[in-house]
């Protein structure tokens, strides 16, 4: 989902990240509370975590078995927040 193309009378207003990327306000607050300033790497979506997984099992590597919550998508959110975290 586009975040610029969302009703701003649904989702609220759009928040503009500092690289270019468009996330919910609620982001921006937190940005701004923490005193950081965030990049679209910060905004995790469904959307992402699932093309991480397609991704990853079309490029075979789970091995042909059953793409599952747990471990799959799971595993996928971890490193994902792990990878974010490390970035100052």
């Amino acid at each position: 989902i586009d975040a610029g193309t969302m009703s701003p009378f649904e989702h609220g207003e759009v928040f503009v990240l500092e690289d270019g990327g468009e996330c919910d306000l609620d982001l921006g607050n937190y940005e701004r509370f923490l005193g950081v300033s965030l990049t679209s790497r910060s905004n995790l979506t469904t959307g992402k975590v699932y093309q991480l997984v397609i991704e990853r099992e079309r490029r075979g590597d789970y091995l042909g078995k059953t793409v599952q919550v747990v471990p799959h998508i799971v595993d996928v959110i971890q490193e994902w927040v792990l990878d974010v975290a490390k970035v100052p």
